[in-house]
Parts: structure tokens; sequence; C-alpha cells
């Protein structure tokens, strides 16, 4: 089995859906959000019910998340599947090496976008933002094709160019759960050197973590938790980049959905998940999405396609400089 390109040209998203399930037990530690905690909210059946949902893992930790599974940390480079990808890499003046893949701002982080380096400069050209001036989007794909293609798949808002210089994501995913319980429980941190509780200790206040401390969390139970992957096929066609970089656009983003599925769901300690069902597509219906093994084949062959439209070297290496 090989990608099937052919079946998605009339189509403009890739909609994907998988039901997942803790590994053990049934409780799970949805994401948390500050001064809120666990987002929940009320959905729909479809019966038209109100149903208690909750945000398991948000649009923004999967986009990061669906990078991760693209980087080796062991051998500190891109997993072998995807050799010879461009990437950006940024040494600072301590030594410290970061990268476009691994930034929380991909080509927009401070260590990166804020170098006064040549290359990147260089970069900054092949962009062509222009104040004042329309901005040709497609001149911008064409830039992050060449020295970055994962920033066109996470999204790009790079406004330490220009504020018009960005792009929504062609990848975007989430999980859900609806069918929610609330499974409160909690624990104490003990201290066995002074174990008393309270404001203050002989060696210091609670707040600085001596003494028994007490504390509460919530987990949750569900009906169901769906994980969702949206492919915008449309928004990869409009760049105008031709069939060989859409093709690799499209193979790069079904890899990192079937190796997050693979490898990266355990979300959090108490957040360890597995598939139950395997993926159902959406739309287009009847299209069959190629599991891991095929897609780790299929890739490198892509990627050596369109090598001509890639920086070379294919890592762009700079040295951080203000």
């Amino acid at each position: 089995m090989t990608i099937d390109f052919k079946e998605l040209k009339d189509h403009p998203r890739l909609l994907l859906e998988v039901a997942l399930k803790p590994v053990q037990g049934s409780r799970f530690q949805p994401t948390g959000f500050p001064d809120l905690g666990a987002a929940t909210f009320k959905g729909f059946d479809g019966e038209g019910n109100t149903v208690d949902c909750l945000i398991v893992e948000s649009a923004q930790s999967m986009a990061n998340r669906l990078e991760a599974v693209c980087w080796d940390e062991s051998e500190s480079k891109l997993v072998m599947s995807l050799a010879g990808l461009p990437y950006v890499e940024s040494t600072l003046p301590d030594g410290t090496v970061t990268d476009s893949i691994r930034e929380a701002h991909r080509l927009n982080s401070p260590y990166i976008a804020s170098s006064k380096s040549k290359e990147f400069e260089e970069i900054k050209t092949e962009i062509g933002f222009e104040a004042n001036k329309p901005f040709d989007r497609r001149k911008l794909a064409k830039a992050l094709f060449k020295f970055d293609p994962c920033s066109l798949i996470h999204g790009t808002f790079l406004e330490k160019i220009g504020g018009v210089v960005r792009l929504p994501r062609v990848l975007s995913a989430f999980i859900e759960a609806s069918g929610i319980e609330v499974a409160s429980a909690g624990g104490v941190k003990i201290d066995r050197v002074q174990p008393a509780s309270g404001e203050s200790t002989p060696y210091g206040k609670a707040a600085e973590g001596y003494g028994n401390v007490p504390y509460h969390r919530d987990e949750y139970t569900a009906r169901a938790i769906t994980a969702y992957f949206n492919v915008d096929l449309a928004q990869v066609r409009g760049y105008g980049l031709g069939d060989e970089a859409e093709n690799l656009l499209i193979g790069l983003s079904l890899f990192k959905i079937q190796k997050f599925l693979s490898e990266g769901l355990r979300l959090r300690t108490a957040c360890d998940l597995e598939v139950t069902e395997g993926l159902k597509v959406k739309r287009p219906i009847g299209y069959i999405v190629p599991d891991l093994s095929v897609l780790e084949k299929s890739i490198p062959p892509l990627i050596q396609a369109s090598k001509k439209l890639f920086a070379n070297p294919a890592v762009t290496k700079l040295k951080y400089s203000k």
C-alpha cells in the first residue's frame, strides 16, 4: 500500500477521528489552563440532548505534540524517515543549540527571528515582506517550504517581520471527552524531617515546601474520548507549490498523525491513552489512511522529489546575534 493522493485531489479537507481510552483504569487527567483549570463545556449528542464535555488536549498543545514526534531526542535530530527535511538551527553565544522544530514559536522564536545573522536576513528576503505594500502569501509559503516545511503544516505567525506574515495550520487537532464525571482525589506531601502542618514549621513555611502539605486534585472519567484531526487540503493547494510539494505536505501530515497515535498518547503522568478502534475517515468517505510503517517508507521518496525546492544545505545554521 502507498499514499493515495489522487483520491484527495477534489476534496477541501481530510477529516479523521479516532476513539481513545485510558491504558489502565478509567480515570484521566485533562489539560489545565491558567486561572481556569480543566475546560468543561456543554456539548450535544446525536439527538440534540446536552451532554457534559471536556477538552482533554487543546489545538495548541496538539500542534506541539504532532511536531514533537518528528524529533529524535536521543540523537538530537529529525527521526530517520524525515532525514533531509529542511529546518533552521540556531546556536546561542553560550553554545546552546535550538531549532525551528522544537521552539515554541518555530521560526518566530526570538532565538531565530530576533537574530541579526545573515542567514535569517536571507530568509526574510525570500519571504518578501515590505511595509505598506500588499503581501504575497504564496511567496511566504515558498520560502517556508524551502527553509522549514513543518512550519507550513504547524502554522506560522512571523510578527517580528510583519503583522500580516502569517498562515493558519494545515494540520489541526484536538482531543475531547464526552459524558464526563469528576473523580475527586487528593493526598499529602509528607515531610519526614518535620511533619508539622500549617503556615510554618521550625525550618520554614508550608508555601516553601516544608511540613506536611495536603492537596486535592480532580481527574475525570468519560463515556467517550475522541481525537479529531483536520488536514486542510485546499490550503495546501492554494500555496501553488506544485504536486510534489503538495504531496510531501500531505504525507507529512499523515505521518505526524499516525506516529502520534502510535507513540505520543502519554499526554501526562495521569493521562496515558490508547487507540481502541483505529482511524475513522469522515471526509472524504472511503479514503484509507496508510498505517505508520507504510508512511515511514513513503516519506523519504517524497522528500527526495522536493529536494530542488529546499535550502542547500537542508539545515540552515545561524549564530544568534543581536
